[in-house]
């Protein structure tokens, strides 16, 4: 199986925020934002591995600002590691001013996703070559957050977890 960069899983996804969209306070539903996010997570996952896949888990999410109605918003993800048969995706939520078209960052999301069979079984991932100095960084820090999750879903030991290990115990 041949390795693939970040950049061939990127997706980018625009939306409009509509009323239908929006809270009492004229905000873009939390719920609604996840909608997309986890829709753009997954397409930049089924293009890195060229298979179905299903949601693991929403690992992260912030709602550092809050999008307005009529705002356009553009989702940008990608693949951040590969590990066997699952993946972590970053995806960045971008605000764009109607004016100057310059796009600002408000909120970002990690998600996992899984590669499966027909059968909901799961199936090997290419592994991933990150490039830029943002996607080693994202990239590193990926097992980190993926020992960390085990061990709140009690499928790994505190003990087990050497990156977090390395990152608590000093020679």
């Amino acid at each position: 199986m041949k390795s693939k960069t970040p950049a061939q899983s990127l997706t980018i996804n625009t939306e409009v925020v509509l009323p239908n969209d929006t809270n009492h306070v004229g905000n873009l539903f939390g719920g609604k934002l996840l909608q997309w996010v986890d829709i753009t997570a997954a397409i930049a996952a089924q293009r890195h591995c060229g298979r179905v896949v299903v949601t693991a888990s929403i690992n992260h999410v912030s709602f550092d600002n809050p999008i307005k109605q009529n705002s356009v918003v553009t989702l940008e993800a990608k693949v951040s590691r590969a590990f066997t048969s699952s993946m972590e995706i970053y995806v960045e939520v971008l605000v764009e001013n109607p004016v100057t078209g310059e796009k600002t960052k408000c909120n970002e999301a990690i998600l996992t996703f899984v590669a499966i069979d027909q059968n909901g079984a799961p199936l090997p991932v290419p592994q991933l070559i990150p490039e830029t100095e943002l996607e080693k960084k994202r990239y590193e820090g990926a097992l980190r957050r993926r020992q960390l999750s085990l061990i709140l879903g009690g499928r790994m030991k505190p003990e087990e977890a050497t990156e977090l290990k390395a990152l608590f115990i000093k020679d």
